[in-house]
C-alpha cells in the first residue's frame, strides 16, 4: 500500500505534470472505483488544474473554480504517467485499468489495480473534507506543528499496541503496515507494547523514528518518477518484508506475526529483548 511517502512523492510528481493543463477528459473503466455522483466525473473536464496537495495517503487535485479530484490508492492501487495515452477510450474489461485522466497536451495518467479486493477509490467533491477518510483524518507527522508535545498528548491514555495505534489514520495520518513496522524497528519498540506505557524518554525516542522515518523515506522518494516509486520504497525498508533475513543492525534474523489480511515484521533482539513474539496464526494451525 502507498503510504505517507509515497503519496507525498506522487504529489510532487502531479504537480509538476498537471498544474497548469486543462483536464479534457476523465474515463472511468471500474464502476467500483467512483466513491461519489454529484458532481458527476464530467464536471472535472474544462477546468484547469490548480494545485495537488496530500491528506494523509489521500491525494487531492484541486481544479481552478471547479471541483477536487481526490484518491486514495488503497493497497493494490497505483498511477501510471503517460506522455502520450493511447487514442481512443479504454474498454472496460478484466484488466487492472480502473480510470484514466486524459490533459490537452495528449498526456495523463492511469489508475490501476491489482487483485480482486477493489478498495481503491475515487470522489469528485467541492471540498476534500466532504470526504469521509479525509474529515477523520489525524495530524500529519511531518507537518511544522506536529511536535513532540503533540505526539504525547497523542498517546496519553492509548490503551492500543503500538503498532494499531500508528496505524489508525484518525490518531496519525499516513502511516500503514510497512512504515509502522520501520519505525518501531528505528526505536527498539515491540509492537505489541502499550501506547499508554510509553515513558518520556520512550515517547521522545518513538518520536524521533516517526519523524526521522518518514523525512528519509520522503527524501529517497523524492525526484524518483512515479513507476519507480514502489520499487524505491522497496529498497528502503530495512525489516518490513524481509522475514528471515539478517537485520541490518544486529544481524539477529528478523521475524514475522501473521495475521488474517498481513503481517508485521520486527528483530527480537533489537525490539523485544530476544524473544520472538507469538505468531497467534500459526499457533491457532498447529493446535
Amino acid at each position: 500500500m502507498p503510504e505517507l511517502p509515497e503519496v507525498e512523492a506522487l504529489k510532487d510528481f502531479l504537480a509538476e505534470h498537471l498544474v497548469g493543463h486543462e483536464i479534457v477528459r476523465v474515463l472511468p473503466v471500474a464502476i467500483s472505483v467512483l466513491k461519489t455522483y454529484d458532481p458527476p466525473l464530467s464536471a472535472l473536464e474544462g477546468h484547469e488544474v490548480a494545485a495537488v496537495r496530500r491528506y494523509g495517503k489521500f491525494l487531492d487535485i484541486a481544479t481552478s473554480d471547479g471541483p477536487h479530484f481526490v484518491t486514495h490508492l488503497a493497497r493494490a492501487g497505483w498511477l501510471h504517467w503517460k506522455d502520450r495515452l493511447p487514442d481512443g477510450p479504454p474498454r472496460p474489461g478484466k484488466g487492472p485499468l480502473a480510470l484514466r485522466v486524459a490533459l490537452e497536451t495528449g498526456s495523463g495518467f492511469d489508475l490501476t489495480e491489482a487483485g480482486t479486493q477493489k478498495r481503491l477509490a475515487v470522489y469528485v467533491v467541492g471540498d476534500p473534507q466532504e470526504v469521509p477518510g479525509v474529515a477523520r483524518l489525524g495530524p500529519d507527522p511531518l507537518a511544522g506543528d506536529f511536535d513532540e508535545r503533540r505526539f504525547a498528548e497523542l498517546l496519553a491514555g492509548e490503551r492500543r499496541q503500538l503498532k494499531g495505534a500508528l496505524r489508525d489514520q484518525s490518531l496519525i495520518a499516513g502511516v500503514g503496515n510497512a512504515y509502522s513496522d520501520e519505525i518501531l524497528h528505528a526505536a527498539r519498540m515491540s509492537p505489541f507494547k502499550l501506547a499508554a506505557s510509553l515513558s518520556p524518554e520512550e515517547t521522545h525516542r518513538l518520536y524521533e523514528a516517526l519523524r526521522d522515518t518518514l523525512t528519509e523515506a520522503v527524501e529517497r522518494s523524492r525526484g524518483v518518477a512515479a513507476g519507480r516509486l514502489k520499487a524505491e520504497k522497496k529498497s528502503g525498508l530495512r525489516v518490513h518484508g524481509r522475514t528471515g533475513e539478517p537485520c541490518p543492525v544486529c544481524g539477529d534474523t528478523v521475524r514475522e506475526v501473521s495475521f488474517s489480511d498481513s503481517s508485521l515484521q520486527y528483530c527480537p533482539t533489537c525490539q523485544t529483548g530476544g524473544k520472538p513474539l507469538a505468531d497467534r496464526r500459526m499457533s491457532r494451525l498447529l493446535k
